[in-house]
């Protein structure tokens, strides 16, 4: 494997040591780095002579210096416009950076604010017009006399601004859709779709005493005649008379729309609906500590235990002349097949009975994902053709289908099919604009890459490799598809443009650590969002071409900070004992540790929460406290190492379903060879290496303990799982299937079916107010523990602490504690 070349890459060097060579510049002009590749980050002048504390680490994280957010373009690629959170409070500001500015930019005035765009802003097919909502409101700005014009100013909530083939912009309040004629202002609207029974005529009352009534009272009979008199002439006025809004489209009571997207020429909308479901009155979550002393009954999601499915239906409806049509999901391929077969006859064969497979029809909706909200259903510029991604509720299948308008049925494009489970990331997909051809991301290979495709012809393969694709972006002259990727180590991520022409692969940028971008509007540039592991993410600017220069736009890391003498971690590829790739690592070292006189060290390893997430990689962390906190270990001495366990984001397909059906088997044998490489490699006794982490994390370290006791001497379990059926359905199903199918695979992946196996000290750390990972699961396993008569454990409460911890005392009380179960048993 290409990155393999790559096995151990020292990020100290890279992120730290390397040297920056600088354009002189004076003080008011950007600052300019070419790279080699090299990493942007400049040479801080460390203080060696201070030593991290707990109460510092896990302090406030202003002191870090409140990085850049929510960056994005001026519409004329002039100014990047970004947001910093205000010091010592929560509340937001947004700057704006010129580019040929100076230090970080300036702050926009609350009274100017609507004037900078937004992210989403939308553009006619000249781009001489930009339309984008600001608090609810709708602005357009001519792209040439720079005018803007704020359209809308009321309490109704505009969103999906969308410029109509014909000159019009239309926009969405809930589910009407109006469209605005810029040139006179007129506004008029284009549909109301409702979750209502169609009114019906007026009738006569049913039953004998109603009719009677009819026939026998003069005045009944003609109330009934004047109900019926009044909406004929409503009718025939609302044929006869253009002026007024079309009808209402009655969909049905008791629907719930998902999506509805309108073509650029208004003249269709596709949309899916389901049945509208109430929320579960038991799922619910205690508040302790609230403002009037009140004990809180909040609501919170569903178990995977209580979710039923969903399935959508996807309709196509004319607006011209109101023909409607469900499009069936029976064009797929595969949309009836009993995917879950064998996994369904063994959970049948350990009851003692068998399984009959049969053609089954699967519950089928739009891929809206969790972790992906771009949107479902796309049509091309030309408003012709309308593709749809869907998925199946059982997760093996993801479908692109296009929608031949004329026949109104499903044309399928691409199947992904996966006999573990069609991963959430990596289902971008869009339209070429010149022509009729689609451009999506699939996992088909084994890692996640991008194809083209038309709609008569085969799919064509533009990327291939051992590395991830993320992120693609199409220039409007269809060109170039803009995209990430971590060609040159699976955690160095640059940008790279595929010639949709020549079929070339160019790498734009080299940088060593993370880098995401953004195309300007008029595509020349590339905003781009660096960070390193000992650099958080800060902004700088590039040209849209291979090139090895970037300009910093940003400089937000405190001094405090550049003072502290952080270690880099070094990345190492752990060679596996159950598969040929290798687990990458950090390692964080302290000095003189590979010293034959130095003293055996102590060690503890990090397990990252999320189990799909890279961590290991050569960017800035979202575990900032932990990284941190791993500093502070080495200055006492310790080994630190942070895995990426199979499950672990970006090494490609099989690395991520490893876990398929029996969570916390194949992360804890990569724990294990974390051991043994600990032990060959950095000086550590096997006899004084402990574990630690959250969620998945907190997970992990139970099953590490309960299944392999001798491999750690203590270990912190924070925010932890015990028992997957508590979990929410669109993560775990995707893994363990549901627990009605697969009971089986809930039993062998959950720490509460094996805490019989704890031997050694174990710390959990349990937030009350948790609404991802409940508190009930710590407190189920308590229980269970003290059943069992385990003597070595303890559980640390925060009452007023969610998922992921806001208060800086409860942040120092969790690490405290993890510090003194480390230091006691290690």
């Amino acid at each position: 494997m290409k990155f393999l070349l790559k096995s151990t890459l020292s990020v100290a060097l890279c992120s730290l040591l390397l040297t920056v060579h600088s354009v002189e510049a004076k003080k008011s002009e950007p600052q300019t780095y070419h790279t080699d590749p090299v990493s942007v980050a400049s040479v801080f002048n460390a203080d060696p002579s201070l030593k991290l504390t707990l109460e510092q680490i896990m302090a406030d994280p202003d002191w870090l210096g409140r990085q850049p957010e929510r960056a994005f373009w001026s519409a004329d690629s002039k100014t990047i416009y970004y947001q910093r959170k205000q010091q010592g409070n929560e509340n937001r500001d947004w700057y704006a950076r010129p580019l040929d500015g100076s230090d970080n930019g300036q702050r926009v005035g609350l009274n100017e604010a609507h004037t900078m765009g937004a992210a989403d802003a939308v553009y006619n097919q000249s781009k001489t017009l930009q339309a984008y909502i600001f608090a609810d409101n709708l602005f357009v700005r001519d792209m040439v006399t720079g005018e803007l014009r704020q359209i809308t100013q009321d309490s109704a909530k505009q969103s999906a601004a969308q410029f109509l083939l014909d000159g019009r912009l239309a926009y969405r309040q809930g589910w009407q859709f109006f469209a605005v004629d810029l040139n006179t202002g007129f506004r008029s609207e284009l549909v109301n779709l409702k979750t209502e029974d169609a009114p019906e005529a007026p009738a006569i009352g049913k039953g004998y005493l109603a009719q009677e009534q009819h026939k026998l009272i003069s005045y009944v009979a003609l109330t009934h005649k004047n109900k019926l008199d009044r909406q004929q002439a409503k009718t025939q006025l609302q044929q006869q008379n253009n002026t007024l809004s079309p009808q209402p489209i009655y969909l049905g009571k008791g629907l719930r729309i998902v999506e509805a997207s309108m073509s650029p020429t208004a003249d269709y909308i596709v949309l899916a609906v389901r049945k509208a479901t109430k929320r579960n009155d038991k799922d619910i979550m205690p508040n302790y500590i609230t403002a009037n002393g009140d004990v809180a009954a909040q609501p919170v999601r569903a178990r995977v235990n209580d979710v039923s499915p969903e399935p959508q239906q996807l309709w196509l409806i004319n607006l011209t002349n109101g023909e409607r049509s469900e499009l069936s999901y029976n064009t797929l391929p595969g949309y009836n097949e009993d995917v879950l077969a064998s996994v369904k006859a063994e959970n049948a064969k350990a009851k003692g009975e068998k399984y009959k497979s049969e053609k089954v029809i699967r519950d089928i909706g739009l891929m809206n994902d969790w972790y992906w909200s771009q949107g479902a259903i796309r049509w091309h510029v030309s408003g012709e053709q309308v593709a749809v991604m869907l998925k199946a509720f059982d997760n093996k299948d993801r479908w692109l289908a296009t929608v031949d308008l004329k026949k109104m049925r499903l044309v399928p494009q691409h199947r992904l099919h996966d006999t573990a489970w069609v991963n959430y990331a990596f289902n971008d997909f869009g339209w070429l604009n010149n022509s009729q051809a689609l451009y999506y991301l699939s996992e088909e290979s084994g890692y996640a890459h991008l194809y083209l495709k038309t709609l008569t012809g085969k799919a064509k393969k533009l990327t291939k490799g051992t590395f991830e694709v993320s992120d693609p972006t199409l220039t409007l002259d269809d060109n170039y598809i803009y995209f990430k990727a971590n060609m040159a180590h699976p955690g160095q991520y640059d940008v790279y443009r595929a010639n949709l022409t020549s079929n070339e692969i160019e790498q734009v940028t080299h940088l060593v650590g993370s880098t995401d971008f953004i195309l300007s509007p008029d595509e020349t540039k590339l905003l781009l969002r660096h960070s390193t592991n000992l650099l958080p993410e800060e902004l700088y600017l590039a040209q849209a071409a291979p090139a090895k220069q970037v300009v910093r736009l940003t400089d937000t890391v405190s001094e405090q900070f550049k003072a502290l003498p952080l270690i880099a971690p070094t990345i190492v590829a752990v060679e596996s004992t159950h598969q040929s790739q290798p687990i990458f690592s950090k390692v964080y070292l302290p000095e003189n540790n590979a010293s034959e006189q130095a003293e055996k060290r102590r060690a503890v390893i990090f397990n990252h929460g999320a189990g799909y997430l890279q961590n290991s990689d050569m960017g800035w962390s979202g575990y900032f406290r932990e990284f941190l906190f791993h500093n502070l270990l080495v200055q006492h001495g310790y080994v630190v190492m942070d895995m990426d366990y199979r499950a672990s984001k970006g090494y490609g397909r099989d690395w991520r379903t490893a876990i398929y059906r029996h969570m916390g088997k194949p992360e804890i044998e990569d724990l294990a060879d974390g051991v043994d490489w600990l032990v060959k490699n950095a000086n550590v006794d096997r006899q004084r290496i402990g574990t630690y982490g959250g969620s998945y994390g907190g997970f992990m370290t139970f099953m590490a303990l309960f299944t392999q006791p001798d491999l750690f001497q203590a270990g912190a379990a924070l925010r932890p799982v015990t028992d997957w059926a508590y979990y929410n359905q669109p993560y775990t199903a995707n893994i363990l299937n549901m627990p009605s199918i697969d009971p089986i695979a809930y039993e062998r992946s959950s720490p509460i079916y094996f805490s019989q196996g704890l031997t050694k000290p174990l710390l959990i750390n349990a937030p009350m107010v948790d609404d991802n990972v409940f508190f009930q699961d710590s407190v189920r396993l308590v229980q269970r523990l003290i059943e069992q008569e385990k003597p070595d454990f303890e559980i640390a409460l925060y009452p007023v602490e969610a998922h992921g911890f806001r208060q800086p005392s409860s942040w120092l009380d969790e690490y405290r504690r993890i510090f003194k179960l480390f230091e006691q048993n290690l």
